[in-house]
């Protein structure tokens, strides 16, 4: 079978839904020659253009969890595209296999901001998108990947990590870092340490950046996610006060950057 009917036949196998005015549709695009396979959110009541928000998921891949975001940024009035980073769409569950993904696309930085970069290019080309009006959320390795994207130059206006590394190889230079950024970071998670966070607000100060933090106590690693503490890992819990206040957080910081 072609690569063309492939492409046709996957896209057909995973028809639109519909919830109530919200469709999300999933979308095929690629880079590097990987295919990818993202989902798009969006209300179809709305006929003006929008604000578009790309989601970049944890190292599980893009499960069903960074979709559930998606529809909610939707009923936002958002349009929100769930990334791929892995290609195909692939998930894990195993943290092994997880740790082994998301480190082969941290430690190539190219590919880490082309994928990166494709997913936001698709969003900045959707027709329901206001493309001078584009922000990025990530979470754990999502936040990650959303940063380097923005280090490497990428011209968007806003920025939100959730519980995401703040560590970097690749520093921003000085008027290279164009969002505005939240970093919403978790008092006690000792993947973020204090020092890391001190680090990060050191660097976006040097680089001109508009930048704040937010640390919630008592907050774990994965604190936004209900179902982290179910792999058992140590340092990774939900914390429902820690996950409604940085939503919250995440509203007040669009409708200011985005204005509406």
């Amino acid at each position: 079978m072609g690569k063309f009917l492939f492409t046709l036949l996957m896209v057909c196998l995973m028809e639109s839904k519909t919830y109530g005015d919200i469709k999300i549709t999933p979308i095929s695009y690629s880079a590097g020659g990987q295919s990818l396979a993202g989902w798009l959110a969006y209300d179809d009541s709305v006929k003006e253009k929008r604000p578009g928000i790309v989601i970049y998921p944890e190292w599980w891949g893009l499960t069903d969890y960074p979709k559930s975001r998606a529809k909610q940024l939707a009923e936002l009035g958002y349009v929100a595209f769930a990334a791929d980073m892995y290609g195909d769409g692939k998930t894990t569950d195993d943290p092994k296999e997880a740790g082994a993904w998301s480190s082969a696309v941290k430690g190539d930085d190219k590919m880490l901001v082309d994928r990166a970069a494709a997913a936001m290019d698709v969003l900045r080309k959707d027709s329901h998108v206001d493309d001078s009006q584009i922000g990025a959320i990530g979470y754990c390795f999502g936040g990650t990947v959303a940063l380097e994207l923005a280090r490497s130059g990428a011209d968007f206006q806003g920025l939100v990590s959730f519980h995401g590394g703040l560590a970097t190889d690749n520093p921003a230079e000085a008027g290279k870092f164009k969002p505005r950024v939240l970093i919403c970071t978790g008092g006690l998670d000792s993947f973020v340490p204090k020092e890391q966070v001190t680090d990060f607000e050191d660097e976006m100060t040097k680089a001109g950046a508009d930048w704040q933090v937010i640390t919630y106590g008592g907050a774990h690693h994965a604190f936004t996610n209900p179902a982290a503490d179910s792999h058992g890992i140590p340092n990774i819990a939900y914390n429902a006060s820690a996950d409604k206040r940085s939503f919250a957080a995440m509203q007040a910081f669009f409708k200011e950057t985005f204005g509406k």
